[in-house]
């Protein structure tokens, strides 16, 4: 990867950080499409496996961008990604904070924060969909999720790691 493409992944980085509304799993789908999708650095497998290994390391839940640049141009690629998806959206979270403590109390403010809540949920449920799409393959990994999400997930309160890790050794049994 060169030095034009690694700049170019951290402005695309940077674009996304501002739109990551509910978190950098939010703009996952997105993220797929430009890396796997647009660029090819990584097929949708080396994706899900690299996200999936972020979410069970200790540590933030979006170090998946650190992995992705890692894998895409090593070292470079990884400060890149990283300070493209991170520093944007931190100065405009500093900065927003005091604003919105001016404002706080304001009916339009109250109503924009109900109103990105539906949004936020999309779009996080959009992207477990694209990691869901990634991995189920065959019927068993299709039966498996569905089951996982809607019985398991939804109405216990397990560590998804313990299901990340039944899922793999029902992915070696199957």
């Amino acid at each position: 990867m060169s030095l034009s493409e690694i700049l170019d992944m951290s402005l695309h980085m940077a674009l996304l950080s501002l739109m990551a509304v509910g978190g950098v799993t939010a703009v996952l789908p997105d993220i797929h499409r430009y890396v796997v999708e647009a660029q090819g650095w990584m097929n949708s497998e080396q994706f899900a496996a690299l996200f999936a290994l972020s979410q069970a390391a200790p540590g933030p839940n979006a170090l998946f961008i650190t992995l992705f640049g890692l894998q895409m141009a090593g070292l470079p690629g990884a400060f890149g990604a990283t300070l493209g998806m991170f520093a944007p959206s931190s100065l405009l979270a500093y900065h927003a904070v005091g604003w919105a403590d001016l404002f706080a109390h304001t009916r339009w403010l109250n109503a924009f924060r109900r109103g990105m809540a539906p949004i936020t949920v999309g779009l996080v449920l959009s992207s477990g969909l694209l990691l869901a799409q990634a991995v189920d393959i065959n019927l068993s990994s299709i039966v498996l999720t569905a089951v996982t999400v809607a019985v398991v997930l939804l109405r216990s309160r397990w560590n998804p790691l313990w299901l990340i890790i039944a899922g793999a050794l029902f992915g070696l049994l199957a």
